[in-house]
């Protein structure tokens, strides 16, 4: 399945290295927690009834192609349904965040297997051919997983965290059994990567989202071999988002990704000097700056533009938008990029 002739296409030719004539715009986590209409259905649906919904899928993806005028949709789902798929109960309790299983012993890594994406996950797939028929070619639509290191933490840590030390003190005891449960994911995201696609997605973005509490050494260890992985299978355009990896972005050059999405913790100045002006960037405006005023968002998304230079760039914020986010505030970003010349 293919989506062709699509209208607004200037992320997909900055992906290929094509010029244009302005800098693409969308931003993570846009379809979903600022917008009134999201709300409205999150108090009518639990998560995973907005997530296992096609129709559900479909409007939430699509509403901030419709409000706020973004160059690109990305799939409403999360990064979670791979542990789901791999046979962990997961639940998103309001207030708190995912709750997972709790691994409790190394001998628990014995129960995963790799699941057979097409049934478990088919409900994401369903979601993405229903979005393609209702988005109408306005825009592409990007599909997404969480990097195997990222779904790691949270399989072992069992809930959100702010260091997953859980996580990271599993790994120092348990390297074998850690490296077999990391190849379990990485195998099983392949799968779902490559079922993303035939289902008809543009692009795909990988999430490392919690790269960032590994040294280097740890994370060329535990993480970046398992991102290869997936990348190397990837057979449309991608986007790497290595969040808090400053560290390793020599490294992360070296891959076969079509674009490296930063986070606003890094300079523009300091990733151009490691990336270059010919690697295509995404990034990456510190999300709080989205609550002063428009004015002030117009100058920094301005600033930002003429830091990172206009060539080879995607603009994004650094991580996901905040839920508090005047959706003004978001249109004025989106229309600051689009009047950019």
């Amino acid at each position: 399945m293919k989506n062709k002739n699509i209208k607004n296409d200037i992320i997909l030719k900055v992906l290929n290295g094509q010029r244009v004539d302005r800098p693409p715009v969308w931003m993570m986590r846009q379809a979903g927690r600022f917008l009134p209409g999201y709300r409205k259905l999150r108090s009518e649906f639990s998560f995973f009834e907005r997530c296992q919904n096609p129709n559900l899928v479909s409007k939430i993806t699509i509403m901030p192609i419709n409000d706020i005028k973004t160059d690109a949709a990305i799939i409403f789902s999360d990064i979670l349904v791979i542990p789901l798929a791999m046979g962990m109960n997961v639940s998103m309790i309001p207030d708190f965040g995912p709750k997972l299983d709790s691994i409790n012993k190394k001998e628990d890594i014995d129960k995963f297997i790799i699941p057979d994406v097409n049934k478990k996950l088919n409900y994401v797939f369903e979601g993405i051919k229903q979005t393609i028929t209702d988005l109408e070619n306005k825009v592409p639509l990007i599909g997404f997983a969480g990097s195997p290191w990222t779904v790691f933490c949270y399989m072992i840590q069992g809930s959100g965290s702010k260091d997953f030390s859980k996580a990271k003190e599993f790994c120092l005891n348990y390297p074998n059994y850690s490296k077999k449960l990391l190849e379990l994911i990485t195998i099983t995201t392949i799968d779902y990567m490559r079922g993303q696609i035939k289902s008809g997605i543009d692009i795909f973005q990988l999430f490392d989202s919690w790269g960032g509490i590994l040294s280097k050494k740890d994370y060329l260890k535990f993480s970046f071999p398992y991102i290869k992985m997936i990348i190397d299978q990837c057979n449309i355009p991608n986007i790497l988002f290595a969040k808090g990896c400053w560290h390793s972005l020599r490294e992360i050059n070296k891959l076969k990704t079509n674009a490296i999405g930063i986070d606003w913790l890094i300079e523009p100045k300091y990733a151009r000097n490691i990336l270059g002006y010919d690697r295509v960037v995404q990034g990456n405006l510190d999300p709080s700056y989205l609550l002063s005023s428009k004015s002030k968002i117009k100058k920094l998304t301005l600033d930002m533009i003429n830091e990172f230079g206009s060539k080879n760039y995607i603009v994004n914020l650094g991580h996901g938008i905040l839920p508090n986010t005047p959706v003004e505030n978001a249109k004025t970003f989106i229309k600051t990029v689009k009047g950019y010349s």
